[in-house]
C-alpha cells in the first residue's frame, strides 16, 4: 500500500487523529505534549500516530496536508492544525464541541 493511501486510511478511519512525536503518555516534544494535553482535556477518545516510529508518514504527511509541522490534529477527515491552534480553540471553547461531535458521529 502506498504511504499516501495509508495516511488517507488513517484519517478516514479515526474521527479524531493526532499525528505527533511520541505518544500522549510519553510525548517527545513540547508541542506534541501540549496538543495531547489539550485533546485529553476534551474528554473524548482519540487516536494517535507516533511519527518518530513512522518515518515515511513523517516525510509524506506534510506534503499531503500542505502543513509543514507536527503535531497535526485531524477531526472528521479535516486538518484542524497544530498545538497553538488547538490551545487557542480550546481556550475559546471551540475545540471541545468539534471533538465531541466527531466522536458522536463515529459512534452513531
Amino acid at each position: 500500500m502506498d504511504i499516501i493511501d495509508t495516511i488517507k486510511e488513517q484519517i478516514a478511519n479515526n474521527p479524531v487523529l493526532l499525528y505527533m512525536k511520541g505518544s500522549p503518555n510519553a510525548p517527545q516534544c513540547g508541542f506534541s505534549a501540549r496538543a495531547a494535553q489539550v485533546l485529553m482535556a476534551c474528554g473524548e477518545k482519540f487516536a494517535y500516530v507516533d511519527i518518530l516510529q513512522n518515518p515515511e508518514i513523517r516525510a509524506n504527511l506534510p506534503k499531503y496536508a500542505n502543513w509543514p509541522t507536527f503535531p497535526q490534529l485531524w477531526v472528521g477527515g479535516e486538518l484542524v492544525g497544530g498545538s497553538d491552534i488547538l490551545a487557542e480553540m480550546f481556550e475559546k471553547g471551540e475545540l471541545q464541541p468539534l471533538i465531541k461531535d466527531a466522536v458522536g458521529k463515529a459512534d452513531a
